[in-house]
């Protein structure tokens, strides 16, 4: 008897020196949980604004929804060496002017992307040079974002739009460079579901 009562003692004694160690872990855990909840509080969240000249990332990707965009598929030297009507885009990822002309830039690319070359340029990325041969993106850029150049399949510049230009601008040029009907003139074309992953447009 003696010794289940000692027995008995014994396990009390161990069950009360665990019971502060239970309750320190458990306070812990409820201070670190409340230190996570509330870290976030004051700091700013990460959303992206069409409206100010803050850097949120490629601004083809994130306001027009394109990340086929850039890199471009060939560069302006290969455009000119295959006679390729290019479309130059000057932008930079830091400008509200960009951000808001992006989408149309991706409906360029819809539209004239298997016929013509639509190259986005960064601004940031011209090498800083005296002087540019037309085989190279600096020599067609005037300081001013966005800038957007059409060259035919000579060359030659056929259209120079500073700024947020309209997608009727640019459309005009490049009917003109393909010998298209102009837009008045020529039937409105609708997009038609090839299969689940492919479109193509079709006379009305």
């Amino acid at each position: 008897m003696k010794l289940f009562s000692f027995m008995r003692e014994q396990g009390t004694e161990e069950k009360q020196q665990k019971f502060p160690k239970l309750l320190i872990n458990v306070c812990l855990i409820c201070l670190l949980s409340l230190i996570i909840c509330f870290s976030g509080w004051g700091i700013p969240s990460a959303t992206a604004n069409i409206d100010d000249d803050r850097l949120d990332g490629n601004i083809f990707v994130v306001y027009a929804g394109n990340g086929s965009l850039v890199p471009a598929k060939l560069s302006l030297k290969d455009s000119l060496d295959r006679e390729m009507p290019t479309v130059l885009v000057y932008y930079l990822d830091d400008s509200r002017d960009c951000k808001q002309f992006a989408i149309v830039v991706s409906r360029i690319q819809e539209f004239y992307g298997r016929v013509a070359n639509i190259i986005p340029i960064s601004v940031d990325s011209i090498p800083v040079k005296d002087t540019y041969t037309e085989q190279e993106e600096g020599y067609y850029y005037q300081g001013i974002i966005p800038q957007t150049v059409v060259l035919d399949r000579e060359g030659n510049k056929v259209f120079d739009g500073k700024g947020q230009v309209k997608y009727e601008a640019v459309d005009d040029a490049l009917r003109d460079v393909f010998e298209l009907l102009p837009r008045s003139e020529s039937v409105e074309l609708k997009r038609r579901i090839v299969n689940e992953f492919n479109e193509e447009l079709v006379p009305q």
